[in-house]
């Protein structure tokens, strides 16, 4: 069930995404600050890595963050919306602004693509940042799969930020 998380088990998070890691043979989550990636068969490397990282993005970076779970994690995103007091590396300073909502952490387990729980969660992602009155961004690669997926479902190619490629949804 599709739900928004204000409680979420770190550990839980954790694998999930290295699961993620594991299935783009390392390319996803870019882990753009470590010199040495960790092996996508490296587990504790990962581990030692990625969770204090994602525990600060979820408690001092997300607005919002979504999970979709039965008796396992399916599907996440989070949205940034909020920029004051908040120096998020990928966000280009002139978009980290008022009218601009980030979808983030966009993850959808491998063994659930292709079957409609990404357009689900784009969906409503995408509802509830124009609820908020937002410009819809996604910071992505074109390097993995998420770009073809994004740009299937109406963002644009907007501008290059670091090593990042941002994308803009619709025409406005």
């Amino acid at each position: 069930m599709l739900q928004k998380v204000e409680n979420y088990d770190l550990e839980e998070l954790v694998n999930f995404v290295y699961s993620i890691y594991r299935h783009t043979e390392g390319k996803y989550p870019f882990l753009e600050w470590v010199e040495n990636k960790p092996d996508k068969n490296d587990y504790e490397k990962f581990r030692d890595i990625y969770k204090n990282f994602l525990r600060k993005r979820i408690e001092e970076e997300f607005d919002e963050f979504y999970l979709w779970k039965n008796e396992k994690i399916i599907s996440t995103f989070a949205l940034v919306y909020e920029f004051k007091n908040k120096n998020i590396e990928w966000i280009p300073p002139f978009l980290a602004k008022k009218n601009s909502g980030f979808i983030e952490f966009f993850i959808v387990s491998p063994e659930y693509q292709g079957k409609g729980y990404g357009k689900i969660m784009l969906n409503k992602a995408i509802e509830r940042l124009n609820e908020l009155g937002k410009d819809k961004y996604v910071v992505t690669s074109s390097k993995i799969d998420a770009y073809s997926f994004y740009k299937k479902f109406g963002f644009k190619d907007f501008c290059t930020y670091k090593q990042f490629l941002i994308m803009k949804y619709g025409n406005d």
